[in-house]
Order: structure tokens, then C-alpha cells, then sequence
């Protein structure tokens, strides 16, 4: 469920505006809705029983700074993917400030534990990965799915998600290369990261929302398309004037 609480996260200020009980539009691209919400039903009675309970745990039993420097590790573990994204999109400069911060953090930064290129120097920071560049390319991205326990996943997205671990240079790591127990533990371990931080934001949309369904899918897609145009506004139905 990454992808969903990567949304979740991101879309906060959406739900504090509102925006995510509001009739949803991205609804006529879900021709599999009935069987995706079966799938979320189950993600959502999972999430219950185990995956919020360790979160909360985690929480409570490890220290703020901990958590901090391990979401620190994880954040720029992935960067290498982030600056091949970057190059394949045509974005040198955006590739610059990723291989300026990886380089920081991975250096002065004690292996990224600490996010030094934030703090002490103001780097910008983002994160892109090949759903996006895809999306760049023109690619559309195919009808709404949700996938058990990875949650929203079109297919562009899951096309992504497999061309990203031949980007990932840690793939091709000796000590990492074909260890089944390194990608399944970063896998979790991110995860479990991720839902700690958006506890209460999700908690907040399933109070406020009228059909958590619906704003899943409509938040997901709202930051999924923020992400793709790095911030930038969206003029594309924009009235002619």
C-alpha cells in the first residue's frame, strides 16, 4: 500500500481543504471498479489488523530521531532511481540537484542517515521514478487498478515499478545482488515508515469522506498527476479565451 500512502501524504492539504469528499471525476477511467473494491476492502481490513498496529507501535517504541534517520536512509537509497528519471526525462538540472544531494547525504551526511543537503544547504529536493517518465513520454495511464496490498497501481505505474529495479543500482549491488531478504526487508521497512507518518492523515480522510473508496482513488490520482507535472499547475483544460 506505498503507493497509498505516498498519496495520502502528499494530498493532506486536499483533505484539510475538502477536496477529497467532492465528487469524483477520475471515476469514468475504473472499468474494474467492482473488483477493486473488493481488493481495497481486504487492503483496508489488512491495514486494520496488522499493518496500522505495527505502525502505531513503531511509533511508540522507537524514537523520533530514530525514525527520522532511518526515513532519512530510505529517502536517499532511492535517489539514484530519482536521478535516472531525471536524465530519461530530459531534466539535467533537476538530475543535477539529485546527484548533488545524493552525494551530501551519502558523504557528510553519515550514508544518508542524516539529511544534511536539506538542513545545512537548502537543496531542493524531489522524487521522480519511471511511472513518471513514462507519463512524460505521453504514455497514458490505462485503467484504474488496485492491487492486493500495494493498493493503486495502473498499469503505467506497474510498468514502472519493474523497469525501476533494472535502474536501481543497489539491484546490481554483490552483497545486495539476488538476496531475496534485502528487497523484501526495504519493502517493509518502507512501508511500515511510510503509514507511520500518515496516521492521522488517514485517519482523517476516512472520517471525512462519504466514500473512502472514491477519495482513495481521486487523491491518488491528484497527487499521481502533481507528481508527474513536478508541481507545476495544470492548464490542460484550461477555457480557450
Amino acid at each position: 500500500m506505498r503507493g497509498l500512502f505516498s498519496a495520502v501524504g502528499a494530498g493532506a492539504a486536499l483533505l484539510l481543504a475538502g477536496c477529497v469528499t467532492a465528487p469524483d471525476p477520475s471515476g469514468a477511467n475504473d472499468p474494474y471498479e467492482s473488483f477493486n473494491r473488493q481488493v481495497f476492502d481486504f487492503n483496508h481490513k489488512v491495514d486494520r489488523a496488522v499493518i496500522k498496529p505495527v505502525a502505531e507501535t513503531y511509533v511508540q517504541v522507537v524514537p523520533d530521531f530514530a525514525r527520522d534517520d532511518l526515513h532519512n536512509f530510505f529517502v536517499n537509497l532511492d535517489l539514484p532511481i530519482t536521478f535516472a528519471n531525471d536524465i530519461l526525462q530530459g531534466e539535467p538540472e533537476r538530475g543535477s540537484e539529485t546527484f548533488l544531494r545524493f552525494t551530501v547525504n551519502s558523504t557528510i551526511g553519515l550514508g544518508g542517515l542524516m539529511d544534511v543537503a536539506t538542513k545545512e544547504f537548502h537543496m531542493p529536493f524531489h522524487t521522480e521514478d519511471f511511472g513518471q517518465t513514462l507519463a512524460v513520454w505521453g504514455v497514458e495511464e490505462g485503467p484504474y487498478l488496485v492491487l492486493p496490498i500495494a493498493g493503486p497501481d495502473p498499469p503505467r505505474d506497474i510498468t514502472g515499478q519493474v523497469v525501476d529495479i533494472f535502474l536501481d543500482p543497489w539491484t546490481y549491488w554483490p552483497h545486495f545482488r539476488g538476496k531475496f531478504w534485502w528487497s523484501a526487508g526495504k519493502s517493509v521497512l518502507q512501508g511500515i515508515d511510510l503509514r507511520a507518518r500518515n496516521l492521522e492523515s488517514l485517519e482523517s480522510i476516512e472520517r471525512q469522506s462519504i466514500d473512502l473508496y472514491a477519495s482513495i482513488r481521486s487523491l491518488y490520482r491528484q497527487n499521481r498527476n502533481n507528481e508527474i507535472r513536478n508541481g507545476k499547475p495544470d492548464v490542460t483544460n484550461l477555457p480557450n479565451l
